[in-house]
């Protein structure tokens, strides 16, 4: 990994004050409330309701491996209106496909804030429910560089859009969900736009459907996608770059009173991306929450 030494500091202290409201609060923090961990999924914060997160994620390769750490601090504006904003601490990085990796909490250097807005919901039975999010956002680019060919462009903010939609019920849970990541020009360079898309099945098994004082547990099968165009420099497309990719993998999450904690790995299925990315062999998330 390559990292701009002179910003070490200030994203040191960023990872300072990350650690220590985990300590404050006694918890590891989670990506986007009680979801998957890399799909796309529904649900927002309560109205008026606070959420710390922290998520470790990395992807390994063929000749290098990538590790970063995010922090998410999240506030439902009403019950079905939430705002998010993200920033990364990047330990080691290698030369990869473009790739979100995880819904709320993308894999870049980047810092996000996005806003959720669920724009439907309805009941159909007793504890089911089917409802759909819309998501927008801004891309600002981070102090810190990724290795390789796209650690080299001239950077410039960007968007991130998404939709999901789900059914919800006391022991199933199904989602499918679609984005886009898009990038300005800067003086002819662009990073490339991303198609991001997922599904997930989960399961609520009887034995650990617990009340508090007990975990409540749930598992995933979540399979995520990413088409990426490619990369733009000095007004022309690079050879070599672009392609798609599938992943597929198992993943849980337990729930304690405001806690959660949820993590997965993804093994890839299906890739066919450009010369200049080395193979991606397997990916991870780790995510702790704290609802407040």
């Amino acid at each position: 990994m390559k990292l701009d030494s002179s910003n070490c500091k200030s994203y040191s202290s960023i990872a300072g004050f990350s650690l220590l409201l985990l300590l404050m609060t006694h918890i590891p923090a989670a990506a986007s409330g009680h979801g998957p961990v890399f799909g796309f999924t529904t649900p927002t914060n309560s109205r008026g309701g606070w959420s710390i997160d922290l998520g470790l994620m990395g992807r390994a390769g063929t000749g290098s491996n990538g590790n970063m750490m995010r922090a998410m601090l999240g506030y439902g504006i009403t019950e079905d209106i939430q705002i998010s904003l993200t920033t990364p601490y990047v330990f080691s990085s290698g030369s990869f496909a473009p790739s979100r990796t995880t819904s709320m909490m993308t894999a870049t250097a980047d810092n996000e804030a996005i806003g959720s807005w669920r724009f439907h919901r309805r009941g159909t039975d007793v504890g089911t429910r089917v409802e759909s999010t819309g998501y927008a956002g801004l891309i600002l680019p981070g102090a810190q560089r990724p290795s390789g060919v796209m650690g080299t462009l001239k950077r410039a903010p960007g968007v991130f859009t998404a939709v999901a939609t789900g059914v919800a019920s006391r022991s199933h849970y199904v989602w499918g969900g679609v984005g886009l990541t898009a990038f300005a020009e800067n003086d002819g360079d662009r990073r490339p736009n991303l198609l991001s898309y997922s599904f997930v099945w989960g399961y609520r098994p009887p034995a650990l459907r617990k009340d508090y004082p007990e975990w409540d547990w749930r598992l995933f099968a979540e399979m995520t996608g990413e088409n990426s165009a490619k990369i733009r420099r000095a007004g022309h497309p690079m050879p070599g770059t672009g392609g798609h990719q599938v992943f597929l993998g198992p993943t849980a999450l337990g729930i304690y009173k405001n806690y959660a904690i949820e993590g997965g790995v993804q093994f890839p299925v299906y890739r066919d991306v450009g010369s200049n990315f080395q193979r991606e062999k397997v990916r991870y998330a780790i995510n702790f929450s704290y609802f407040f």
